[in-house]
């Protein structure tokens, strides 16, 4: 097969991947699926070793999944796969991370040949325990546990199994959805690829998975060796639950491979925001290849030049049965960690800090007398990006995860809550020659009649974004009642009937003096609103004069 033909079936397979996780979007019933983009999907050839990835997806979920498939042929025996399995797990540590996602793998057959598999992993509202948040002291009270087992043999899914999971859920028709959608969309992939392979007449994927795998690890490798020999190590301190965690990272470029080694990190927590490996490795690995090789497309290939590692009993490399349902609190700030390292030794590369994790929070939600209907309504938001070596950072964008922002309406759409306000955060973003993105302020409560237990997923709170370079730092998270009520940053939280939390949603850190900043820049964001007049003359050095007639020409609609 010559070269252009195996570089066509690869850009195919990358469609089919996105294909597959486009269904996924479209047949999920959870508004983390469907709104947010909370998934991944991937296709691994018979070794089980990943050849392509969606674009639509998240690094944690993606470079994970990477690792769980061999996972489910160890356990599952490839002697025992028949056309028709389907298997699933939602083992934090042989899967994503935390009980929420659940790893669908099917394997693919060909003209009866076992010639690889696909696989799929979505975020479901609920998994029961108590509820997704950082309250629990141990995994067994995060929620039902699926090892890795089959969900379908040979066509025919497992009713015990959907019965179990029924049983142990709150909003079972969502959760035994996105079951089902996940089996779908893996059926769709394998559609699509054996109309490929009967196109190009192959019989398997060995050739075009040698191609690959074979280039990929290539052209990562050069990279790597263009790369100068050094070491460096990153640090950041971050609010924790109820004590602060360090993160700590040394990094070695070597001829051949990158290291991170995240010795020096702290100890495992008693609460639910501990990581297991695979999600630090997942984000790590992210990390370098965003600065390194970012056209790079992701498979085994490209990901195995990055070694990674950490103490086990670190916070970083939780063992089972540490609580890890809000891992990725932790697991988002590990870029910013290792980009503190990298802008040692390639300056005018890596970016700022940003908000790091999402700014999430789950409302369960109950009538005030007690009686009639209850709902869980689970929403996404972003903090502020840092800002870019060359660029401002984005706007209440969530960095490294890549979800989507929920609107409103669909989460409003899923229970008797109200958002009541939900707009970009003035001043947030940190000051530098390019500044940092925005946070959000956001109120949101119970509808009338309700009230409801706030489970918050926030940090920043005390120790917000650093400025890189000269830069300055990000807002800090804030969270309260509207009566003045303190709240915490972690936590499931009493909001009574007639109550709002009101939240300022963190901002990205500035790049660069602030002082060496465009003055159109300044005047642009002070037009539209991103910086109020006493920060563009604070932290800018706008006079007074150049103030007021810029609101002169935003009165007359002059400006942008």
């Amino acid at each position: 097969m010559s070269n252009v033909a195996n570089q066509v079936m690869w850009n195919r397979l990358i469609s089919i991947v996105e294909e597959q996780a486009q269904a996924l979007v479209r047949t999920a019933f959870s508004t983390s699926v469907r709104e947010a983009g909370d998934l991944s999907a991937g296709v691994y050839d018979a070794a089980g070793l990943m050849l392509a990835q969606a674009v639509t997806g998240t690094p944690g979920h993606v470079n994970a999944m990477a690792d769980a498939v061999p996972h489910f042929i160890r356990r599952v025996g490839r002697d025992t796969m028949r056309e028709g399995d389907v298997y699933i797990t939602n083992d934090p540590w042989e899967g994503t991370g935390h009980l929420h996602d659940f790893t669908v793998v099917t394997p693919s057959f060909y003209q009866g040949r076992h010639v690889g598999f696909f696989a799929c992993t979505a975020h479901v509202v609920d998994v029961g325990g108590r509820g997704f948040g950082a309250d629990a002291a141990s995994v067994y009270e995060e929620g039902i546990h699926i090892p890795i087992m089959r969900f379908a043999h040979a066509g025919r899914v497992d009713e015990t199994l959907i019965a179990i999971i029924r049983g142990n859920v709150r909003e079972p028709g969502q959760v035994v959805g996105d079951l089902y959608a996940l089996a779908t969309c893996n059926e769709i992939g394998q559609r699509r690829l054996a109309e490929m392979l009967a196109e190009f007449g192959l019989a398997d994927l060995d050739g075009i998975s040698d191609f690959i795998l074979t280039n990929s690890r290539r052209a990562t490798l050069e990279r790597i060796a263009a790369l100068p020999r050094d070491s460096a190590t990153g640090a950041m301190r971050i609010d924790g639950f109820d004590v602060p965690i360090d993160l700590c990272v040394s990094l070695q470029i070597e001829a051949d491979r990158i290291i991170c080694d995240f010795t020096g990190t702290s100890g495992v927590d008693k609460k639910g925001i501990n990581v297991p490996l695979v999600y630090t490795k997942a984000y790590a690995c992210y990390a370098l290849k965003c600065a390194i090789a970012p056209e790079i497309p992701n498979n085994a290939a490209s990901l195995a030049p990055f070694e990674i590692s950490a103490p086990e009993g670190s916070i970083v490399n939780a063992v089972h049965p540490a609580p890890v349902a809000l891992r990725h609190i932790i697991g988002h700030m590990i870029p910013d960690v290792v980009f503190g390292a990298l802008d040692k030794i390639l300056p005018a590369t890596v970016p700022a800090e940003g908000a790091g994790c999402l700014c999430n929070f789950q409302v369960s939600l109950r009538p005030a007398t007690g009686q009639g209907r209850r709902a869980e309504v689970l929403t996404f938001n972003s903090g502020g990006a840092g800002a870019r070596p060359s660029v401002d950072g984005l706007n209440a964008t969530a960095f490294p995860s890549g979800v989507m922002t929920m609107p409103v309406e669909a989460t409003e759409h899923t229970g008797p809550v109200i958002i009541w306000r939900k707009e970009l955060r003035p001043d947030s973003g940190g000051a530098g020659q390019f500044r940092g993105g925005l946070g959000q302020y956001m109120e949101v409560g119970p509808a009338a009649g309700f009230e409801a237990d706030f489970s918050a997923m926030f940090d920043r709170v005390h120790h917000p974004a650093r400025g890189r370079q000269g830069g300055a730092d990000g807002a800090a998270t804030t969270i309260a009642l509207d009566d003045g009520g303190a709240m915490q940053g972690k936590g499931k939280q009493f909001v009574p009937a007639g109550r709002r939390v009101m939240l300022g949603l963190p901002g990205g850190a500035g790049y660069g003096p602030a002082a060496d900043r465009d003055p159109a820049l300044i005047k642009r964001d002070l037009a539209r609103g991103y910086i109020s007049a006493k920060a563009a003359m604070r932290d800018y050095g706008l006079t007074e004069a150049d103030v007021a007639a810029v609101q002169a020409q935003v009165i007359k609609g002059e400006t942008a």
